[in-house]
């Protein structure tokens, strides 16, 4: 059932509606080209009928003079999950408190009700996601929602084929399937397809026991099973060898950076061979160092939220107080907090080093994740990538175009060109400047329909 709300908003552009025009902002148009100031946006019937500083409003336009702002193509957030709250709720795995939040519910609530992190990715300006690993749900969650003005933009690779048997998934459904041999992999991939997903994601995790050697025919089946369907290969690759080894195998996407080592000659080679777009994904670790910081010290989380996009109920999690610390919980933090420091600066090197190089990047937060929540999570993973050494515009062209590409979806959205989906965010400074003014969101625009920050704030009473 879809909220009342939502049915009025999909009324705001019937087909015929008068165009609408933003006027006098600076744009930048995501391609990477110069701002253009004093510009003009034409949209009619969700698409972008002229974007410059030559356009004109056409005759019973509805106008709105923006100037004193900029113009950016709507983020794209390119590793999200929708089965994953941003609390330990959905991630049991990583702190057990099933006993106060059953997992099966937890799925239940998230399977039924996706309009709060809707919300939330609008709210912060992001109108595009890209689902990479979730429950089978997920991907007839991307049909519904094609072309809805009160959601991103949704695409959804369905359930992981994991290297290791992973446990967490719900008595009649799974949201990890084992690749456990060659065969195995060529029927999830089957299995993947046939269901419509976008993508076949591959969760590339490595043991002493499984071995990247040991997983490399299983993921190489993948990767020629996805290309013989035409389907795009994503992989999770935290080590440099086994990037190498997803590289081999045809990945269109890298999520995660290579955190144990500096990528060398033969990563890069490899990535632009294949035509490979490097999701850094910089910030997660530093949301599981705050949720065990809590689970250890009882302090709450402080919410990096500058717009109030968060729902109510998961800002209420986030500050109600965790069970009595485990015996180790001291020590856990302590050596997690380290591992997290001598892994982002690894990961900040490489990013730093894979951009130089040429090969396309994306920006992807791995919303869902502890504390890394849908919506408001781009900005600090942005300013991330700026602080590694990327330029801002080159920041602001991974987290449009580079996203776009990753989805499949850079003829429809990802830049603001004539004919593209009017999916766009108005901010009051200048993100050519600094990436992090694109936290002062003034308004969003997806498929057409406008809506000031205002009105895509979370409401307390919810």
């Amino acid at each position: 059932m879809i909220p009342s709300a939502l049915l009025v908003l999909r009324l705001l552009l019937p087909a015929g509606a008068a165009a609408t025009v933003l006027s006098g902002a600076t744009l930048i148009d995501g391609t990477g080209a110069a701002p253009i100031p004093n510009a003009t946006v034409v949209v009619a019937n969700g698409r972008i009928e002229c974007a410059g500083a030559s356009c004109k409003a056409p005759a019973g336009a509805s106008v709105r003079d923006v100037g004193g702002s900029w113009i950016v193509p709507g983020i794209v957030d390119a590793h999200v999950h929708f089965a994953q709250t941003g609390w330990v709720d959905g991630r049991p795995d990583a702190l057990d408190l099933r006993s106060k939040y059953p997992y099966e519910a937890v799925e239940g609530e998230l399977a039924a009700h996706p309009e709060n992190f809707f919300r939330a990715d609008l709210c912060s300006g992001v109108t595009s996601v890209f689902d990479v690993g979730g429950y089978p749900w997920s991907i007839d969650l991307a049909r519904r929602e094609t072309g809805d003005p009160a959601a991103p933009r949704y695409a959804a690779a369905g359930p992981l084929l994991s290297t290791v048997d992973f446990w967490l998934n719900l008595p009649a459904e799974r949201q990890f399937i084992h690749l456990k041999d060659a065969e195995a992999a060529r029927a999830g991939v089957r299995y993947l397809a046939a269901r419509g997903a976008a993508a076949v994601k591959v969760w590339y995790i490595v043991t002493k026991e499984q071995t990247v050697e040991a997983s490399a025919p299983a993921v190489m089946a993948a990767g020629e099973e996805a290309a013989r369907l035409h389907i795009p290969l994503i992989v999770h690759a935290t080590g440099l060898a086994e990037a190498k080894q997803a590289l081999r195998a045809g990945a269109r996407m890298l999520v995660h950076s290579v955190d144990d080592a500096a990528v060398d000659d033969e990563f890069l080679a490899l990535a632009k061979e294949k035509g490979t777009v490097y999701c850094p994904t910089l910030t997660v670790l530093d949301g599981y160092v705050r949720m065990d910081r809590w689970a250890a010290t009882g302090a709450a989380p402080a919410l990096d939220d500058p717009n109030g996009c968060v729902d109510a109920a998961t800002r209420a999690k986030i500050a109600s107080p965790p069970p009595a610390p485990a015996p180790d919980a001291a020590t856990k933090l302590q050596k997690f907090e380290t591992y997290s420091a001598d892994a982002s600066k690894v990961m900040a090197a490489n990013l730093k080093r894979v951009s130089a190089a040429g090969i396309p990047i994306a920006m992807g937060t791995d919303a869902g994740n502890p504390l890394t929540l849908h919506g408001p999570s781009v900005y600090a993973e942005m300013e991330a990538m700026q602080a590694a050494g990327m330029t801002p515009m080159e920041v602001l062209v991974a987290a449009t175009r580079g996203g776009a590409r990753t989805m499949g979806a850079e003829r429809d959205t990802g830049t603001l060109e004539r004919g593209k989906a009017a999916d766009l965010v108005v901010v009051g400074d200048d993100p050519a400047k600094d990436i992090a003014n694109l936290r002062k969101v003034r308004f969003v625009m997806r498929a057409g329909a406008l809506r000031p920050i205002e009105e895509l704030k979370a409401s307390p009473a919810h």
